[in-house]
C-alpha cells in the first residue's frame, strides 16, 4: 500500500517565485535521491500578500520515507535555505495510506 505525504508552507508573495525555483532546483533533487519515491507534485496558489505551497509525495513504505524524512517521519523536513523564505515552520506533515489509485489520460 503507497503512503501519501503533505507539506504545506507559506512565503510571501515577493519571494514566491525564488522558492519555487529552490524548491525544483534543490528539493526535488533531494526528495528523488530516496529510493521508494513514486510521485512528487509541487503545487502553489498565491493570495494576496503571501503564496501557498503544498508538496504531495507517493512513496512505497515508511520505509522509504524514513530514509528521506529520518526516524520520525511526521515531523517535517526542512533545509536551510527556508529560513530565508518560510513564514513559518509547521511542525508535522499529514499522511495517508493511498487505498485506491487510478489513472486516467
Amino acid at each position: 500500500m503507497s503512503i501519501m505525504r503533505l507539506w504545506h508552507g507559506e512565503v510571501a508573495v515577493e519571494k514566491a517565485d525564488e522558492y519555487e525555483k529552490f524548491m525544483v532546483e534543490r528539493a526535488a533533487p533531494d526528495y528523488s535521491s530516496v529510493k521508494g519515491l513514486l510521485n512528487l507534485f509541487f503545487q502553489r496558489k498565491d493570495e494576496e500578500t503571501k503564496a501557498h505551497f503544498l508538496l504531495v509525495t507517493i512513496w512505497d513504505s515508511m520505509e522509504s520515507i524514513k530514509q528521506f524524512a529520518g526516524e520520525r517521519p511526521e515531523l517535517a523536513k526542512y533545509y536551510e535555505e527556508d529560513e530565508g523564505f518560510l513564514l513559518s515552520k509547521e511542525k508535522h506533515v499529514s499522511m495517508y495510506n493511498i487505498f485506491y489509485h487510478k489513472e486516467y489520460s
